[in-house]
């Protein structure tokens, strides 16, 4: 580092100054000289201290040589100034001032940067000695000791501190701003403000504004790039480009239609006001509303976009245009909308495909990596608090992460998957699509095998809880009692309870050292099992950690060929451990018997805890089987490509090796509730029990009139249909659109509408137009500040560059590229295109304005556009179609979304126990393991639902009503409820869809078992309908909710019974012959041989019914809490 000193002459009053260059090297090597003038009479150099008190902890500059002997150590080191530590890798200096008798103390005139050469080193070494004797001999009275030492000045230190701080920021983000371009969200963020920047040239450029012609509504262009942005896949884009031809045919043919029968009826037949009416009913309330009932029915985000674009084009020819209010055909705007529309999509389509482009089959092959890897982490957590039989902190944060990461990505992957679809049909590899979506299901299915161990393990551990719960406390009340009986035992775990009574039994078990209390059966299981479910564990979490694709941009399938042999291997071994273990395990428990059916129970349950999350786990390595050879397939497909576009003959979908699927075709099995494959928000009531409803008044009166019973019936019918949800939307989004488009066509009003340029209202209306109110309210705030935005962008921008069209697209660009932040990176659209929208009708349409277009209104200045009239126009009419629709959505058949969430969750409720009602496994009894209780997609299905009602949740809770806010934790609560009943669903399905055949023992005990397990099925579904019943009409509980436990404890004792039943002849005591006795008497032969296996359908069963009671529980607790309780002191009559 180089410093120079140099004297300046001095400008006036004969103040000298001194020049201080310094050249310093930041951490990036580049030098960088700075330029310092320091204005006093007298300037002492000199370096800093060691230990000055003033001295940077940066370490910018170094000493100063020249003037190192100007001061001794006495002057500059008082004895009492504390001392701070030296660096010693950081040389500082200072420049010291003194204070003038004469003319007062020096202060720092100027800091800039430079970059002439240094001074000559004679001028910058002559001056310091000069100043410092001129000081000395203009202040005879005094010294350079330390009784006053020289004074530092406050400024100079501070000031390169400052500097070198603000450097090192702006270095900084300097890089991390280029290094987030370089980022795909980035990139993303960039591609859109490109594509907008050169739509905007359509406005800019003269030869691209005249190729649209004179009508002004050029901006249009570059608003149809915020909506059909250039930041997605590749696929993405494709299907944009398909919907964007949809709407823009459909938007040309409206438009035509519109204005032919604006000519006929009016100037051809004379009825002026009956074509006027025509327009507006027809061809805006019908057009728009058929765009709203196809929003809803889709629940696609893109036909969202699409149906905006078709209400751009169709707002912009039939009513602003005076061809069809005048009842002139005149095809000008209607070309320049079809030329705007199709160089908007070609923007962004041309960005998207040529810069950066992004592959939807590499970003899914991405994500399923992703997925699967998240899996992997949560099955080593569930398998570690397992084996350790508590979950301790780090265990349930590495899930806690695990899954939250999982319920990120694996949306994602279904939604890359689709978009993957329109590529692979594009390029012709649907063949290839469909092993890939057999993949991403698979990972789906692997993931509910994880939820079902993970309901498995919580099931376990609560049970393991409360049992040494329960043993901790009877240890403490029979300790007096026990005391003599500890002697001989104290190495047991836990003392025997005062119940108990251990006799010995000739069985495998002699010798070993009996169960003392329920818990030991874990242990006994663990130590057993320990190392073969470790093998297994690790084996599975390897598969699920290594991506099964290999690096980008390919992503080319990679399986590991050694996995298909170390996971038959481990699964055979944790097989046999496991089934050692659980008939070890039995014969302790038989060996270790107690007098109490409730402790006996206890240890039943926990060995049936054991055997279930094996159970589990065995099956979760199965399907990952299955989920290899899905990969295999892949990766043959993969190396032998052969294309085909079989899939455009989609009228031969009856052909053999023709596929029926088209891409835009949602391609699932058949799920249990139908309305949600179709729509993005369930329909709560059912149409069979609306159909109830509707006709038990005529059932049961059967003497009333047939005829009439049946034009009722017809006609209620026919309602019925019309007040379904999607149609109700498409009406009243069909009614609002006419009520305000019949403005346009008013003589008295119309000039109002030109003036405030009622059209962009109309299109805000139709953008915030929502499914539901809460909807609605969540876009309609963000879209109310965003058009403020725009307005002020509008009017900083104009005025900045003065109408100059480079000026402006820079700024644009600048504009764009914030607010497509905001809509890429942060997932604020609704805030960022409508601030986008507000800036280009109030900025574009301005420069537009001032180059001659065709303007019927001069009211906002002509050829001098006037920008406060322009935004002042723009922005009420944005405000007045804000809210505008949320009025409508209010007002006209409002949708509430508290009311379809409290309808959907009590469908859901009713729904689960009808399911659980059938028996999960009286139905393998009955038809010998040939169907399941959970039916092909319901589960699916129930997932989804509970899924859109999470969405429903959030969209409640910006409803306001009377009443109050939306409980939304509580609800939320519930719903976590809720989910975890599912993966309790899924557990038991598992359990019972890989039972190929039922051995003999599993059939008699079945059939032994068989009234309490229908009872408790009875008794599950009665609490379901009482919860559901109690959310859908906001009724109090009563504290007589059945329970289900006592009922599941019976089913264990009878269990217990038979177990006991099937003891050899001669074994026992007198009430285990009764049981036999009784065994008999109920048809089960007591021949049969049961084996250890054959217990654990019946114990898998049992563990996940308590854990859906327990589940069942806590909505019950939750329910109770919103909507109170009734007891038998609460009056009711009034």
């Amino acid at each position: 580092m180089l410093i120079q000193f140099a004297r300046v002459p001095p400008p006036k009053r004969n103040r000298p100054f001194v020049k201080c260059l310094v050249d310093w090297y930041p951490w990036n090597g580049r030098v960088q000289r700075i330029e310092l003038l320091i204005r006093s009479d007298r300037q002492a150099l000199a370096p800093l201290p060691p230990h000055h008190p003033l001295r940077s902890p940066w370490g910018i500059a170094s000493p100063n040589p020249i003037t190192q002997s100007h001061h001794p150590p006495s002057a500059l080191h008082p004895p009492h100034v504390h001392r701070p530590p030296l660096h010693p890798s950081r040389p500082q200096f200072l420049v010291h001032r003194r204070r003038s008798t004469s003319q007062g103390p020096g202060r720092v005139m100027g800091l800039s940067s430079r970059s002439n050469p240094f001074l000559p080193h004679h001028e910058t070494t002559a001056a310091p000695a000069a100043d410092q004797t001129s000081s000395r001999a203009s202040s005879p009275g005094r010294s350079d000791g330390a009784a006053h030492g020289p004074r530092p000045p406050k400024g100079d230190p501070m000031a390169l501190h400052a500097l070198e701080v603000i450097d090192r920021k702006v270095r900084c983000l300097t890089v991390a701003f280029a290094s987030w371009l370089r980022s795909p969200q980035g990139r993303g963020v960039l591609k859109c403000t490109i594509a907008y920047t050169l739509a905007s040239l359509a406005t800019f450029v003269g030869p691209l504004s005249n190729l649209l012609g004179k009508p002004d509504g050029k901006h249009v262009v570059a608003t149809i790039t915020v909506y059909f942005h250039a930041s997605r896949s590749a696929g993405s884009m494709i299907e944009a480009v398909f919907i964007a031809i949809v709407a823009v045919a459909y938007a040309e043919a409206v438009s035509i239609l519109s204005m032919a029968t604006s000519v006929l009826v009016g100037s051809g037949m004379g009825l002026v006001t009956l074509a006027h009416v025509l327009v507006v009913v027809v061809f805006i309330g019908g057009a728009f509303g058929f765009m709203g009932w196809v929003k809803q029915r889709m629940g696609n985000p893109l036909v969202n976009v699409g149906s905006t674009l078709a209400s751009l084009a169709i707002i912009s020819v039939v009513t602003k245009e005076n061809a069809v209010v005048s009842n002139v055909f005149s095809n000008q705007k209607i070309a320049q909308v079809f030329k705007m529309l199709v160089m908007g999509i070609t923007c962004a389509a041309a960005v998207n495909l040529l810069l950066w482009r992004v592959s939807a089959r590499s970003l899914l092959r991405r994500s399923m990596s992703s997925a699967s890897a998240e899996l992997g982490r949560m099955l080593s957590a569930i398998t570690s608090s397992f084996l350790d039989g508590t979950e301790d902190k780090e265990d349930l944060v590495a899930f806690t992460a695990a899954s939250d990461a999982y319920s990120k990505a694996y949306p994602q992957t279904m939604t890359n998957l689709r978009e993957a679809k329109f590529e692979n049909y594009l390029l012709g590899r649907e063949k290839l699509y469909v092993l890939e979506r057999a993949a991403a299901m698979a990972i789906g299915t692997v993931a509910q095998s994880v939820g079902g161990l993970r309901s498995a393990a919580n099931g376990h551990l609560e049970l393991l809880r409360s049992t040494r719960a329960r043993s901790a406390a009877s240890l403490r009340s029979s300790v007096s009692t026990t005391a003599p009986l500890l002697g001989s035992r104290a190495s047991s775990l836990v003392p025997f309870t005062p119940d108990s009574d251990v006799f010995s039994v000739p069985s495998k078990a002699k010798g070993k050292a009996p169960l003392h209390a329920p818990s030991d059966t874990f242990d006994v299981f663990v130590a057993m099992t320990r190392p073969h479910m470790e093998a297994l564990a690790s084996i599975l979490s390897q598969m699920l950690g290594q991506p099964p694709f290999g690096d980008g941009p390919t992503y080319e399938v990679r399986v590991n060929e050694s996995f298909r042999p170390q996971l038959a291997d481990a699964l055979s071994m944790f097989n046999a451990a496991r089934a050692e273990a659980l008939e070890e395990l039995y014969q302790l428990i038989e060996s270790s018997r107690f007098r109490s059916d409730k402790t006996q129970a206890e240890f039943e349950e926990i060995a049936a805890a054991c055997g279930h999350f094996s159970f589990s786990l065995q099956s979760l390595g199965e399907e990952m089987q299955k989920y290899l050879d899905i990969l295999d397939d892949l990766k043959h497909r993969s190396l032998h490509r052969q294309r085909s576009w079989r899939w455009l003959l989609w009228w031969r979908k009856g052909v053999p090796g023709v596929t029926s699927t088209l891409p835009y075709e949602t391609a699932e099995t058949e799920g249990l509730i139908r309305p949600i494959k179709k729509s993005g928000v369930p329909k709560g009531i059912p149409d069979s029990m609306v159909e109830l409803r509707d006709t038990f008044s005529w059932r049961a009166a059967p003497n009333a009139s047939r005829m009439l019973a049946f034009v009722s019936q017809r006609a209620l019918k026919l309602l019925r249909k019309l007040a379904r949800d999607d149609i109700r939307f498409g009406l009243k989004v069909g009614v609002g659109a006419s009520l305000w488009a019949s403005v346009a066509f008013f003589e008295k009003t119309r000039d109002w509408y030109m003036h405030y340029r009622g059209e962009w209202g109309l299109l805000s209306f139709m953008i915030v137009c929502s499914m539901t109110v809460g909807a609605s309210n969540t876009t309609g705030w963000a879209r109310f500040v965003g058009t403020f935005l725009g307005a002020f962008f509008s009017y900083a921008n104009w005025n900045l560059s003065r109408g100059n069209a480079v000026a402006l697209a820079v700024l644009g660009f600048l504009v764009s590229f914030f607010n497509f932040y905001l809509i890429v990176a942060r997932g604020k659209a609704p805030l960022g295109r409508m601030t986008l929208l507000a800036y280009n009708v109030s900025t574009l349409y301005a420069y537009s304005l001032s180059q001659k277009v065709d303007d019927d209104d001069d009211d906002e200045g002509g050829r001098m556009p006037d920008m406060t009239s322009i935004i002042k126009h723009r922005v009420l009419s944005v405000l007045a179609g804000i809210l505008w629709g949320l009025v409508v959505c209010r007002v006209i058949w409002p949708i509430s979304a508290r009311k379809k969430f409290k309808e959907g969750i009590s469908m859901l409720y009713l729904q689960m126990g009808l399911i659980w009602r059938r028996g999960p496994l009286a139905i393998l009894l009955r038809s010998d393991c040939s169907q399941s209780y959970l039916r092909s997609g319901e589960q699916a299905a129930m997932q989804r639902y509970a899924d859109r009602l999470e969405a429903l949740r959030h969209a409640a809770a910006s409803e306001f009503e009377l009443r109050g806010p939306f409980p939304f934790e509580t609800c939320g609560r519930i719903l976590r409820s809720t989910n975890r009943i599912l993966d309790g669903f899924y557990a038991m399905s598992l359990v019972t869809q890989l039972k190929g055949k039922l051995t003999p023992g599993e059939r008699a005990l079945l059939q032994y078992t068989a009234p309490e397990r229908a009872l408790l099925c009875d008794r599950m579904c009665h609490v379901f309908q009482v919860l559901a019943s109690s959310t859908l009409l906001e009724y109090s509980l009563t504290d007589a909710v059945p329970s289900v436990m006592g009922t599941r404890d019976r089913l264990l004792s009878k269990i217990f019974e038979f177990r006991n039943a099937q003891l050899p002849e001669g074994f026992g005591l007198d009430r285990r012959r009764s049981s036999a006795d009784t065994v008999a008497q109920e048809g089960a032969p007591t021949e049969v041989v049961v084996e250890e296996r054959d217990y654990a359908l019946l114990y898998a069963y049992a563990l996940v019914t308590g854990q859906v009671a327990e589940e069942l529980k806590v909505a019950e607790r939750e329910i109770e809490g919103l909507f109170g309780g009734w007891d038998e002191e609460s009056l009711l009559l009034q």
